[in-house]
């Protein structure tokens, strides 16, 4: 059962919410279960889950698949307005997932312009050449905001996915999955209850509450918490305390100081959930959170476990070219094994 696993201090890998990358997935999921992890993090569709069960091929394992609200940056797609784009680069440069494509301006103009003749629309001109120039935009982009900040054009937002419930978690429950988690991090609480009355209606197994401070004060967040979990019994939910969402870029302890914060939050309520630690976790983050005094049950790692494997996992041998698995599965257990 998950609760085994959770009772001592496991490592969970974020193949990320918005990741679609059915390829990528499944060789994060080989390469990280190979290195020992047993809980693996997947975007809210089938093919995705599809993926993962691939690669674990019978290994024992978890699958949690994640689902938020509107206005949750993990369920965020980046769009490219071709009109205003300069064709700089910098978005291409910085973008952590390979998802944007750079392309010639002028040529994207004139694409730009026809789709209006044709369309009749700026509008779905833009979305028609986001599609077709950047179709990795789509599956890949994970919101994590780093191209909008580097856009000095403004050419850059973000449309929210917003999905139906009732309509993908049944076929997901119906393939096996051991928990879902609702990301639960901006004010509206409206749509947070019914969306969380629904999930506990229809999954009776472990539920994750991935939560963080940012648009929420303390006493917000651990009101939530508390609201939350209130009708469920005691160890049955995890709350991933999410301090700074996709920002483990960095192995430091500056970087992972805001997760072992925020997860200081929930110890210090005594609430009888699992602790996971997530937002800007490495390397570190076990060791400033024993430093800091944190009983966690787990470490979420996502940004920076694709990160430091990246460029083995773009190649298309990587499954099958022993060398180099073997090279990327070293680098994965040191990560793995830093849990501990």
């Amino acid at each position: 059962m998950l609760a085994d696993i959770l009772d001592g201090k496991c490592f969970k890998l974020v193949c990320g919410a918005g990741n679609e990358d059915a390829a990528e997935v499944e060789k994060l999921v080989a390469l990280y279960s190979a290195a020992g992890c047993r809980f693996f993090d997947l975007s809210a569709k089938p093919a995705i889950v599809d993926a993962a069960k691939r690669a674990l091929s019978g290994k024992e394992a978890y699958l949690c698949v994640s689902v938020g609200i509107k206005g949750d940056p993990h369920v965020n797609k980046a769009r490219i307005d071709y009109e205003k784009c300069v064709g700089c680069g910098k978005c291409s440069e910085i973008c952590p997932q390979g998802a944007i494509k750079y392309h010639k301006v002028k040529s994207i103009r004139r694409l730009v312009a026809r789709n209006k003749r044709v369309y009749g629309s700026a509008r779905l001109a833009v979305r028609q050449v986001n599609a077709s120039l950047c179709p990795l935009l789509a599956i890949r982009c994970i919101g994590c905001g780093k191209c909008e900040k580097v856009c000095s054009k403004d050419a850059i937002s973000y449309v929210p996915q917003e999905v139906d419930l009732k309509e993908i978690l049944p076929p997901l429950i119906a393939r096996g999955i051991d928990c879902i988690e609702l990301h639960a991090m901006n004010d509206n609480d409206n749509e947070i209850a019914e969306k969380w009355s629904y999930i506990n209606e229809i999954f009776d197994g472990m539920l994750s509450v991935c939560t963080a401070r940012g648009k929420l004060s303390d006493e917000k967040m651990v009101l939530r918490i508390k609201e939350m979990t209130a009708g469920r019994a005691p160890y049955t939910t995890i709350i991933q305390a999410d301090g700074f969402p996709m920002s483990g870029s960095q192995d430091d302890y500056k970087t992972t100081l805001q997760a072992v914060a925020t997860a200081e939050l929930v110890q210090n309520e005594n609430i009888p959930v699992y602790i996971m630690l997530s937002g800007g976790t490495n390397s570190k983050t076990a060791e400033l959170a024993k430093l800091c005094g944190i009983n966690y049950h787990g470490i979420a790692v996502g940004t920076f476990a694709r990160k430091i494997v990246k460029k083995y996992i773009e190649r298309e041998d990587f499954l099958t070219n022993e060398r180099i698995f073997n090279e990327a599965l070293e680098i994965a257990q040191k990560l793995v094994n830093s849990v501990v």
